[in-house]
């Protein structure tokens, strides 16, 4: 469901919903070489601020997952409620901001603590979202990706 390339350009880490986790892709090989599991419905990725966690939505396991990128393991799953989908990071990295496809809401999360500290109401199926401005000069695409 997403896709985001290793901090080091080793591998892509790709969201897999219908398997529960996120397959580390070899781009020279084009094949998995890993598979870490992290929670029903994995959909969405945001890679934090300093490149150290890869935070993953499970959309169907109501969770929030952390990976190290760097060892390429799960380090812990903060139960956030919801339906977690799309995630992006606040300019200065202290919270997640992530949209709950089957709930109505956005839900504002600490990236310390994996606590919710705060809800918005929204309409029907929230998706993605965009958190504007971001760092960054050029646009990655899907949802404001910028570096």
């Amino acid at each position: 469901m997403d896709v985001k390339l290793s901090p080091d350009g080793s591998v892509f880490f790709v969201a897999n919903q219908g398997l529960g986790g996120v397959s580390v892709i070899d781009p020279l090989q084009m094949r998995q070489v890993k598979f870490i599991h992290t929670g029903a419905g994995a959909h969405g990725m945001a890679i934090s601020r300093d490149a150290t966690r890869i935070y993953v939505s499970n959309r169907l396991g109501h969770s929030i997952s952390v990976l190290d990128p760097a060892r390429r393991a799960l380090l812990t799953t903060w139960q956030v409620g919801g339906s977690p989908d799309m995630i992006q990071i606040s300019p200065d990295g202290k919270q997640l901001w992530v949209s709950n496809r089957f709930s109505r809401r956005i839900s504002v999360i600490d990236t310390t603590t994996g606590n919710v500290i705060h809800t918005i109401s929204v309409s029907d199926s929230p998706h993605g979202l965009a958190y504007f401005p971001q760092p960054g000069r050029y646009s990655l695409g899907h949802n404001g990706v910028y570096r």
